[in-house]
């Protein structure tokens, strides 16, 4: 078994993959089902609408049986170990797809079984499969990846930072992060990407509007508070001032062709106004269609011996 724990973790021909077949599985359905008889776990100790009924989907749409966890519903609650919980866990499940809101060193923990296949599905610090939809629909909608430049708007959460580390294992893909001052990507992941792109990575982190550089092919935002987890500073919205995406911000960044991309769940009037998420430029109904077979291609190759 395989864990997709970070993209960190991942070769450039891995993602590549990932992307490729999941492209194909939204374009030509499911052909065959390749995780028959196979047995996935959802543990989810957060809320959840897409990617929880994302791998759901994916895992039942591909043959295998699927248990759902609550935050409640495991011994993790009363004292037992990751690293136990993982043990025990691999002797009834083949995989088992995880959102907390610790980081993914507690995902590695659960992970260090061999016979268990860990999905990172959100932790406090990347989202890798949703990252992974993301590319799917660029990939989908381009054509390729190569020569496009992704604009990343609002807080450098788990999100931005799965892009970035994304970025640098794609060859080609330029990616501009711009956050406020204080809610950038951390310092931690703009190292990660470096080291996996060889610093020829195209990834740029801003904080000034002013300094886009465009015409980009896409702009992306996510809902500013990740995960409902309140911030420090209680007058921090003043800092997101200008970081909204409107008919006005695209008009000075964007080209006929670009498409705006949202993760889901928006804040309606916040990041985004209601005539972008739903104008013709939006892409995150498909884009929430590609977390399900992004998902499909995580199981697959988590699970099976697919290159």
């Amino acid at each position: 078994m395989r864990n997709l724990i970070s993209l960190a973790d991942l070769s450039r021909s891995d993602l590549a993959h990932l992307v490729a077949r999941a492209v194909r599985l939204g374009r030509e359905g499911v052909r065959e089902k390749t995780l028959t008889d196979r047995s996935v776990g959802i543990y989810f100790s957060k809320s959840s609408t897409r990617t929880r009924t994302a791998f759901w989907a994916a895992a039942t749409r591909l043959g295998a049986h699927t248990v759902t966890y609550g935050p409640d519903d495991l011994q993790l609650v009363s004292g037992e170990t990751l690293e136990d919980t993982g043990r025990v866990l691999a002797e009834y499940l083949d995989a088992l797809v995880v959102r907390t809101n610790g980081p993914v060193d507690e995902m590695r923990r659960i992970g260090t079984n061999s016979r268990l296949a860990v999905v990172n599905a959100l932790s406090s610090d990347e989202h890798p499969t949703q990252a992974i939809a993301d590319l799917t629909t660029l990939a989908e909608e381009f054509g390729a990846l190569d020569g496009r430049h992704l604009l990343v708007v609002g807080e450098g959460n788990s999100s931005g930072s799965a892009l970035a580390l994304a970025a640098a294992l794609t060859p080609g893909l330029r990616v501009t992060v711009l956050c406020p001052a204080g809610y950038e990507v951390p310092k931690d992941v703009r190292d990660t990407v470096d080291r996996l792109g060889d610093n020829r990575a195209q990834v740029e982190q801003i904080t000034n509007p002013a300094d886009v550089q465009g015409p980009v092919d896409a702009v992306y935002t996510s809902r500013w508070q990740t995960m409902g987890v309140p911030k420090e500073d209680p007058d921090w919205l003043a800092a997101f001032e200008g970081f909204r995406i409107d008919e006005e911000f695209l008009g000075r960044v964007a080209a006929p062709h670009t498409v705006f991309l949202h993760d889901l769940p928006a804040v309606r009037g916040q990041e985004v106004t209601d005539e972008v998420l739903d104008g013709a430029r939006s892409r995150a109904w498909r884009q929430a269609h590609h977390k399900m077979t992004a998902a499909m291609a995580v199981l697959e190759w988590c699970i099976t011996e697919v290159p």
